[in-house]
């Protein structure tokens, strides 16, 4: 099996670690603050990140750390919004499509913000979104339900991590307020996760004290609570980031943003069997819209990667 093989099965069970993520989170919030839950989740799982990045960690610049703390700020307020979101929300799979619209997102704020040029498959693919985003709240005369509304401002809050993130991942040239030309150096991936993930801890952590009550964590303790915080953040966080930046190092290609789509559709199986949710007929076509708004915003890197396994197909 060729490098880049392994990378496409290895994102594909990316997505089903993310997946059964939201399965764990699901489970905790429902026996914690969840607040309480997003910090001990990413402080574990950022500690255990930070252990295998030591020595990177080490020989990172003021510059790269302060950028990697503002990508983790962004990541937190991000995440904060979409545990609320699962908090109150009433659907699990609804919500997976919800806050798959960043990927919608991100060439909008990379336009708006950074002047980044887009093709022309994003602005077909926002209306598509939009249409979907209606259907899925069409059971409430559309009044969206609290959790929804949380979802979808995740969304456009992951969307500028997504946008930072790359940014920061990535050599580039910027030009300050004098004209000068100044060099960012990229942070390396493993590094540059282990802290935005402690970096999210902290932030959910001062959220959590200033918002929640501690008190009733210690009389609902229970072995199976430790075990989906736990779960959560070696499965869900630690051990689906490490396989994604191992998974990105195999291939040079950028078609495993289009494998990485799978996840909302994951999450929808799976709450369907864990937790007996259902869809109506409108709700299911609302999904079905937002992920085909994913596929056309992808549009161009996926008739590559056709094109290019067409050609591998073909007889010599």
């Amino acid at each position: 099996m060729s490098n880049a093989h392994k990378s496409d099965l290895f994102l594909i069970i990316v997505t089903l670690l993310a997946a059964i993520s939201w399965m764990f989170s699901k489970e905790a919030v429902l026996l914690m603050p969840p607040l309480l839950f997003m910090a001990a989740r990413f402080l574990l799982a950022g500690g255990l990140l930070a252990l295998v990045s030591y020595r990177s960690l080490r020989r990172l610049s003021a510059d790269q750390l302060r950028r990697s703390v503002g990508v983790g700020l962004v990541f937190g307020t991000a995440m904060s919004c979409w545990i609320m979101g699962l908090f109150h929300g009433t659907h699990v799979g609804e919500g997976a499509f919800l806050t798959s619209l960043g990927v919608v997102i991100v060439p909008i704020i990379a336009r708006v913000i950074f002047k980044e040029p887009q093709p022309a498959s994003t602005w077909i693919a926002i209306p598509i979104a939009v249409a979907g985003l209606a259907l899925l709240s069409l059971k409430n005369g559309f009044r969206p339900e609290l959790g929804q509304l949380f979802f979808v401002m995740a969304a456009f809050i992951f969307a500028l991590y997504f946008t930072l993130n790359t940014r920061a991942a990535n050599q580039r040239t910027v030009i300050n307020r004098r004209g000068e030309s100044i060099e960012k150096h990229r942070v390396p991936a493993l590094p540059l996760t282990a802290i935005a993930l402690l970096t999210v801890g902290v932030l959910t952590l001062i959220e959590s004290s200033l918002l929640e009550s501690w008190g009733p964590v210690a009389d609902a303790f229970s072995p199976i609570l430790v075990w989906w915080v736990f779960a959560s953040a070696v499965i869900g966080t630690a051990g689906r980031f490490l396989l994604q930046t191992y998974a990105q190092s195999l291939s040079a290609n950028s078609h495993g943003v289009v494998i990485l789509v799978l996840e909302p559709v994951w999450v929808a199986l799976f709450a369907a069997g864990w937790f007996s949710e259902t869809m109506v007929a409108s709700q299911l076509a609302g999904c079905g819209l937002i992920f085909a708004a994913l596929l056309v915003n992808r549009w161009g890197v996926i008739s590559k990667a056709l094109k290019g396994w067409l050609r591998h197909r073909k007889p010599a």
